[in-house]
């Protein structure tokens, strides 16, 4: 097999830079790699001293760790971002017209282009939201795209976050790391702005407070401090100007949310939420739950509270169900997608599972409910007896699985031990919806920071980068 030709997003085949990065490759070649060392131990040291941290689950190393945080950026073109932002905004406005359709008409059922077992048979699926009509018809009102690169002008969509997608903390943070430290790229180079992130968010989450409310209050709605992502919950309520409270803090009353406060209760009218549907409310989902807040999800219904993300999003982005977004976006926007799936195999199919068990080295096998990058077999990367080990797995459960191309993801060159390298990367984009559907120019790149690793998660050993768009330049 010959081994896929691999885009380098910063340098042509001789080795001379791209257009887009020629103004930073110039100001690159005048660095001494002592200079670049010096500005990256700068950048770890002020990440761990601001507390800019990501907990890693099982990690016998401690409870939390700084992110990796590589100082070289990745700059894209005006053109090719555009094909992101659009292409992920038609895919978000396709995603909550299918939430909305499957928890009221089902249209797309009646009409044969997604089987009924895929969305009813789905334990994501929350019957309790059957006919509720959501403020606005927003059901996400944040998503993370995750979306790959393997060509100039060529981008694939990985997966949807539809639930509680994290990161963008860390977007936010790495623009403001890369300003601090190289402050002259900012006046040389037409860098859109990031910062404005927040303002955005909050104007969405109060343009879908319940109807009468002049003023909404706004929470973030946090697990505590030993989440994985509790610095993001901190530093979005922070940004925003918002309390970040706990499942204690608030309470019902007459089908209305309230906060405890030093001047005694608070009317709560929108909550931004980043704890997981199961444990929001004792009263209707997992009665074990002490993170979520009894008779809530009865305030909900009744009108008197929104939540962002609504209750019952993750059927949207069960890995199962993104093989038919292209479908939803003929069939609710009548557009053709803008961007494409990675071809998919799914595993409760008879021919897709005797295909991926006849090519499992060649493959990337995930769980349909996965995430961070665990539970996830990749192929090329893998030994003989992790290979065995997953297919008696997947032999367990076909129906957990899917599985899809390794694909030649681009790559950037990235600050290593050794000096300057090419790592592969992706993006997140984060679409935010409420009066519009929109995105900020930038979003988290992630690199994999092991040579050849195809791996980007953080809390699989990778790292990130700043995103940097061009406005008003093409090359």
């Amino acid at each position: 097999m010959n081994k896929p030709l691999i885009y380098n997003e910063m340098y042509q085949a001789d080795g001379t830079a791209l257009p887009h990065y020629q103004s930073y490759s110039d100001w690159l070649k005048d660095k001494p790699l002592d200079f670049i060392l010096q500005k990256q131990r700068e950048a770890d040291t002020l990440f761990t001293r601001l507390g800019i941290t990501f907990a890693v689950y099982g990690d016998e190393g401690g409870v939390e760790r700084s992110i990796p945080f590589d100082i070289i950026p990745r700059i894209i073109r005006t053109q090719a971002w555009q094909t992101i932002s659009d292409g992920a905004c038609q895919r978000v406005r396709a995603l909550n017209a299918f939430l909305k359709d499957i928890y009221h008409d089902q249209e797309i059922i009646k009409a044969g282009k997604i089987p009924e077992q895929q969305i009813l048979g789905n334990k994501l699926f929350r019957q309790e939201m059957r006919g509720f009509d959501v403020p606005g018809d927003v059901y996400v009102h944040v998503a993370g795209i995750d979306i790959v690169k393997t060509d100039r002008d060529k981008f694939y969509v990985l997966e949807d976050n539809l639930r509680t997608p994290s990161g963008v903390s860390y977007m936010l943070e790495n623009r403001k790391m890369t300003m601090r430290l190289f402050p002259e790229l900012f006046s040389r180079m037409p860098i859109a702005p990031v910062d404005h992130y927040t303002d955005i968010l909050l104007d969405n989450l109060r343009a879908v407070a319940p109807a009468g409310v002049a003023n909404p209050t706004v929470v973030v709605l946090t697990p505590g401090s030993y989440n994985s992502a509790y610095f993001e919950h901190a530093f979005l309520a922070q940004q925003m100007g918002v309390e970040l409270v706990e499942g204690p803090d608030l309470s019902v009353a007459n089908n209305t949310v309230y906060m405890r406060t030093t001047r005694g209760p608070q009317r709560v009218d929108v909550i931004y939420r980043r704890v997981d549907d199961d444990f929001l409310d004792p009263l209707a989902f997992r009665p074990d739950s002490i993170l979520g807040v009894p008779g809530l999800f009865a305030a909900y219904r009744a009108g008197r509270v929104t939540l962002a993300n609504a209750i019952g999003t993750g059927v949207a982005d069960d890995k199962s169900t993104y093989i038919y977004v292209p479908e939803m976006i003929r069939f609710y926007l009548g557009e053709e997608p803008i961007l494409d799936n990675v071809p998919t195999w799914r595993l409760d199919r008879p021919d897709d599972l005797k295909y991926v068990l006849g090519h499992l080295p060649e493959l990337v096998v995930k769980e349909v409910q996965g995430s961070g990058g665990y539970g996830m077999l990749v192929g090329p990367a893998s030994t003989r007896q992790q290979i065995a080990d997953f297919r008696e797995r997947i032999l367990h459960n076909p129906a957990n699985y899917i599985a899809q191309p390794t694909l030649a993801l681009s790559v950037c060159p990235t600050y290593c031990d050794s000096g300057i390298a090419p790592r592969h990367v992706d993006l997140r984009p984060y679409v935010l919806s409420g009066k519009s559907v929109t995105l900020v120019p930038g979003g988290l790149t992630r690199v994999a920071l092991r040579e050849g690793s195809l791996v980007v998660n953080s809390s699989q050993g990778g790292g990130t980068k700043d995103t940097w768009v061009l406005e008003g330049e093409e090359a």
